[in-house]
């Protein structure tokens, strides 16, 4: 996992070569100004998903993990909390492969951090992570989803 401020995001370029394309595509767009939806960036290979979620509190957040994609995350309009906890310290459960997700049901993260507007935050297989804890009734977030590599 990795958080950190948009200005700096061109500093991980080196961890996977689709990520200089995200930079490139934010020098590019506003992603406050994109249509909700998804938008396709290199094929199926990255794209970003424009999207306003609920809030929910620590407890309602629900882990999750993805073997094909990595998630950049980056909150819009408000601060947003992640839970984390590493991929290691999960129980085995079922892998949905036709949507690259798994979810950890009533688990709750080991510890959180905070995102605000400016900032991204990478998760990478390896991390379980518990997005959209805000005290906003409603997140509009950016995710992109970058095919491992």
């Amino acid at each position: 996992m990795v958080i950190d401020t948009l200005d700096n995001l061109a500093k991980y370029e080196a961890l996977n070569p689709l990520f200089k394309d995200v930079v490139d595509f934010l020098k590019k767009n506003d992603l406050n100004a994109l249509e909700a939806g998804k938008h396709a960036i290199k094929g199926g290979d990255l794209f970003v998903n424009i999207t306003t979620a609920k809030g929910r509190t620590p407890d309602e957040a629900i882990l999750e993990t993805h073997v094909k994609m990595i998630d950049i995350q980056i909150p819009l309009d408000g601060p947003e909390t992640y839970g984390y906890t590493p991929l290691c310290r999960l129980p085995e459960t079922p892998y949905n492969e036709e949507k690259d997700i798994t979810k950890y049901g009533d688990l709750m993260a080991e510890s959180f951090v905070d995102c605000q507007p400016g900032m991204f935050a990478i998760f990478f297989p390896q991390d379980g992570h518990a997005p959209c804890i805000s005290m906003n009734p409603e997140i509009k977030k950016a995710i992109f989803k970058v095919k491992v590599m």
